[in-house]
């Protein structure tokens, strides 16, 4: 008898069959979403909620979405935004009633606009505050801080203002991009410096972006709800780059410093805003200082965008990083915050010996620009701090 037991064999399972998606899938799919609109049709038709109606008055919104002021008077434009109808009765101005004529007049419907032209002699430079009152006896005030003329645009403005904007926008960071010979000859320490330099100035322009699109959808109608849309925005953006980029794997070098010019670039289109609402509030020195501030903040952009062409091949960050003037920009922590965990993403287990030349020094850095040492021990912040410092409190 042979008590050798021969080779073992293994009987593979067979698969299941592969389901694949046909007309069932998409009947499936179909089904419910027609469902769900027949229940929207018939509460919007028979209207079942009608029984709880307890007789109080409709609500009623009015939203100031623009104002002229010229040698005629104080031209309002508004928006209705309650669940009826809006008349407009009367209209005071410093507490003192005014004639108006309302275009178009009648009754404004939901989401309808009209101009009121009141013909009130305003004095430049004082503050003047409006009250429009419903026929329902419900008020809604707007409120002219400075009293100045709405400039009229003209094509001789064209020609300063595009020189103006090459000067705030271009200019500081062609002066930024200059540094890219001086870039290619840091170490390893420099590079994950700018970069993590990098990554805060994105974390900044995020946060504050942010700060002011919520701002504007704050002023905005009701009905159009505002910040819905500014996050639904957002999302959509993020992801419409995000898969143009990444098409072919994860942008570096020269795709990864567009993406970071773009997104530069559409912020600046805010610091553009403010400096023209400056000069138009009659500020002359707060438009002068805006100027003078982003134009300096700018050229750390510029740094922001050769970092990612000078780094290459180069792998690596710092673990953490922070917004580099953490005395002068505390409520902006959290960006830095943001920036820490982003850095972490391909940093090296341990930094390198031998610091570069950009770093030779006689102590080896433990933090640089908030920057926290793998032992967890935190170093010494960055002194200087750029003009960017200014902007966030602005």
């Amino acid at each position: 008898m042979n008590d050798r037991a021969g080779p073992e064999t293994v009987v593979a399972s067979p698969r299941p069959p592969t389901v694949r998606p046909g007309y069932a899938f998409v009947l499936w799919i179909a089904l419910p979403l027609f469902l769900l609109g027949l229940v929207a049709t018939w509460l919007a038709v028979s209207d079942p909620l009608r029984a709880f109606n307890n007789g109080a008055p409709p609500v009623e919104r009015l939203t100031f979405e623009r104002r002229i002021l010229d040698s005629t008077g104080i031209h309002l434009r508004v928006r209705a935004g309650g669940s009826e109808p809006i008349t407009i009765a009367q209209v005071q101005v410093d507490d003192a009633y005014w004639t108006f004529v309302q275009d178009p007049p009648g009754d404004l419907a939901r989401l309808a606009t009209a101009w009121i032209h009141i013909p009130f002699p305003w004095t430049l430079g004082e503050a003047h505050a409006v009250r429009v009152v419903t026929k329902t006896g419900t008020t809604f005030d707007h409120e002219i801080p400075v009293a100045v003329r709405t400039p009229e645009a003209h094509s001789s403005q064209l020609v300063p203002q595009a020189v103006l904007g090459a000067f705030v926008g271009i200019v500081p960071v062609a002066i930024g991009l200059m540094f890219y010979p001086m870039l290619r000859g840091v170490g390893a320490q420099g590079m994950s410096f700018l970069l993590a330099l990098t990554i805060g100035l994105l974390a900044f322009l995020f946060v504050d972006s942010l700060e002011d699109a919520l701002e504007l959808a704050g002023e905005a109608a009701v009905a159009f709800q505002g910040h819905v849309m500014v996050v639904l925005a957002a999302m959509v953006s993020f992801l419409l780059l995000w898969l143009i980029g990444r098409r072919r794997g994860a942008p570096t070098g020269l795709g990864l410093a567009t993406a970071i010019a773009l997104g530069i670039g559409l912020h600046n289109l805010g610091e553009g805003l403010a400096i023209g609402a400056a000069f138009t509030a009659g500020a002359a020195g707060l438009g002068t200082f805006l100027v003078l501030g982003f134009t300096l903040h700018n050229i750390t952009e510029g740094i922001g965008i050769a970092a990612p062409l000078v780094r290459g091949s180069r792998r690596g960050s710092p673990p953490s990083s922070g917004w580099p003037c953490w005395q002068a920009l505390r409520p902006f922590w959290a960006c830095g915050s943001v920036a820490s965990r982003t850095a972490r993403t391909g940093r090296p287990s341990r930094w390198p010996s031998e610091p570069g030349p950009f770093f030779k020094s006689s102590s080896r850095l433990r933090s640089i620009s908030g920057v926290w040492t793998t032992d967890g021990r935190p170093g010494r912040f960055l002194s200087a701090c750029s003009a960017g410092s200014w902007q966030a409190f602005r």
